[in-house]
């Protein structure tokens, strides 16, 4: 008599992930020279998805273009990811600044004998010229290796209405470009397989090298601003996706483990190639989806805008500043500006807040300090830009009329009639 052989379950992405972190930092607490060598699987974890990243978004980018079909659709979904983009983060701005001198967060820290030795080899500022001019690429193979999103975002567009104004004879291009495109979505899949792995080697050498003093040490800040990144996931973000009748917490499940892996390994563009695939799968049009969030990645950093904000107010706080009106609506305002150039920055987040930090006059030690937590910071900073940036194109096709998310073909014709 034959039996059958029960077959264990294979545990979920989102399992395989937490057990991965878990075992990473109990090995990194542990035993700090071992979780120092295991740096190594989460470089190679990073490097499988850096290598695909931009020979991804470019035909994607390119494909977006073409699928738009015609200048005046790509104004439209350009404006209004524009329009969406500094609405939502300068309204974050606001909320954060305003929480942070409402609650005087900072006001009870003892700032002590601190150094600007984390500092050392991070930019004191933001060129504004450097920055647009660093947009229209003088060599588009140097943006390339660089891996310089904005220059290849830029050049993408413009071959995209280069091939949608040549009619047919563009087509060989835009097949090579859809199966290329394909292909790089397949090596994606094979690269987050090993997430897990990677997971594993990035905590085990962080709480390794690092340690967990300077999280106690600066517990107040590192918790109020994992409610505030809360407030934004679970209360604001839900509220501007209900004004446009947005399934968000489908959105959520939908996006959930790519969140994980985020906020484990703190980096956004891990799961950029992935996030754009699962918004298409969930209901977003490909041109909008493959348009609208590579965009964001540069725009509309919604974590890091309520972190610099609530970090500067820490340290304004901290060294008892006082802000009248005036220097509160000039600070948003160059909050505003500055937070649209992190993407393009090394250490982005910790320039932009040296930066607001020397236009108010304050010691970079009070930088420094921020610095020193900045890693655990990171992690939800990360998710949150993620689960921004997956908001954002499902609310663009939804007022394009290019959303599927529960509706039939017969539904989407009638709507787009």
């Amino acid at each position: 008599m034959k039996t059958k052989k029960k077959w264990i379950k294979k545990p979920s992405l989102t399992i395989q992930v937490l057990i991965g972190a878990m075992a990473g930092i109990v090995v990194g607490y542990f035993s700090k020279t071992v979780g120092l060598q295991l740096e190594i699987f989460g470089t190679i974890f990073m490097n499988l998805i850096q290598m695909i990243i931009i020979p991804l978004i470019f035909p994607v980018i390119i494909l977006a273009i073409v699928n738009i079909s015609d200048t005046k659709s790509f104004g439209k979904v350009a404006g209004k990811s524009f329009v969406y983009f500094f609405s939502v983060t300068t309204g974050l701005i606001i909320l954060s600044i305003l929480a942070g001198k409402w609650t005087a967060i900072g006001s009870h820290f003892e700032a002590g004998n601190m150094t600007t030795e984390s500092l050392d080899g991070i930019a004191s500022g933001i060129d504004f010229q450097t920055f647009f001019l660093s947009i229209v690429p003088s060599n588009l193979f140097q943006a390339f290796a660089d891996g310089n999103l904005l220059p290849i975002l830029f050049f993408g567009v413009l071959l995209g209405l280069a091939l949608v104004s040549i009619g047919e004879k563009a087509q060989p291009v835009i097949s090579f470009f859809e199966s290329w495109s394909q292909a790089m979505f397949k090596m994606i899949d094979y690269a987050i397989s090993f997430a897990p792995i990677g997971v594993f080697g990035f905590l085990a050498y962080d709480i390794a090298a690092y340690g967990i003093g300077n999280l106690f040490s600066l517990g107040q800040f590192v918790l109020f601003t994992y409610v505030a990144f809360a407030v934004v996931v679970f209360v604001i973000f839900p509220i501007i996706a209900w004004l446009f009748h947005i399934p968000y917490f489908a959105l959520l499940k939908t996006i959930g483990d790519l969140v994980l892996v985020v906020f484990t390994t703190g980096s956004s563009s891990v799961v950029l190639p992935s996030l754009i695939d699962r918004l298409k799968k969930y209901g977003v049009s490909p041109a909008v989806s493959s348009f609208v969030t590579p965009l964001g990645y540069s725009f509309n950093l919604n974590g890091a805008c309520v972190y610099i904000s609530l970090a500067t107010m820490f340290i304004v706080n901290m060294y008892d500043v006082t802000l009248g009106l005036g220097e509160i609506i000039a600070l948003v305002l160059f909050l505003t500006i500055v937070t649209k150039g992190i993407a393009t920055v090394p250490s982005g987040a910790v320039v932009v807040l040296l930066a607001a930090a020397t236009q108010l006059g304050l010691p970079a030690e009070g930088v420094a300090l921020m610095v020193s937590v900045d890693f655990f910071i990171n992690m939800g900073r990360s998710a949150v830009n993620v689960i921004g940036n997956a908001l954002a194109p499902v609310i663009i096709a939804q007022t394009e009329k290019e959303l599927a998310y529960g509706k039939t073909r017969v539904q989407m014709a009638k709507e787009l009639k």
